[in-house]
């Protein structure tokens, strides 16, 4: 299982060891879109949905998720987040909004999967709150934006 890391050398899955790592600061975003119809999109946008804030509980939510991703992801490292923002942008030409999650930590490893939890859990609860008016709502587009700290440096998507 040459280059996984999350695999031995008898190729069963394990847990990374990260405690000869270097405790540096660590950031990482990530970033989704979820689409709609347009009328789905008008009554989250407008603050008409019946079960209310959508972008508000969306939100909370997705700051949840990042703070519970060790809880979700069997291999992840529980961590000690230090700052989760999670900002939910209208985006008329989808119809629909667009995530992104911004994740810091001090620690021996990275927040990618914490800021892709937290753009997906955003994405799932505004599809939760909506489904009702909408059933063939589409999330799409999580990917990791940024990360930087530890070893292997910064990265940035193109």
């Amino acid at each position: 299982m040459s280059g996984l890391s999350h695999f031995d050398a008898k190729g069963d899955a394990h847990m990374v060891d990260v405690s000869d790592k270097a405790s540096t600061a660590r950031i990482a975003v990530a970033e989704g879109h979820i689409k709609m119809a347009r009328e789905t999109f008008d009554i989250i946008h407008e603050g008409r949905a019946k079960k209310g804030d959508v972008l508000g509980v969306a939100r909370l939510a997705g700051i949840m998720g990042a703070k519970k991703t060790a809880d979700l992801v069997p291999l992840c490292h529980p961590l000690p987040v230090t700052k989760v923002s999670v900002e939910l942008t209208p985006a008329p030409d989808l119809p629909g909004f667009r995530i992104e999650a911004t994740v810091k930590t001090t620690g021996q490893t990275g927040v990618e999967m914490e800021a892709l939890t937290a753009v997906s859990t955003a994405a799932l609860t505004v599809y939760d709150m909506a489904k009702a008016v909408d059933k063939e709502m589409e999330i799409s587009g999580i990917r990791v934006m940024l990360k930087d700290g530890g070893k292997s440096g910064r990265y940035e998507a193109v």
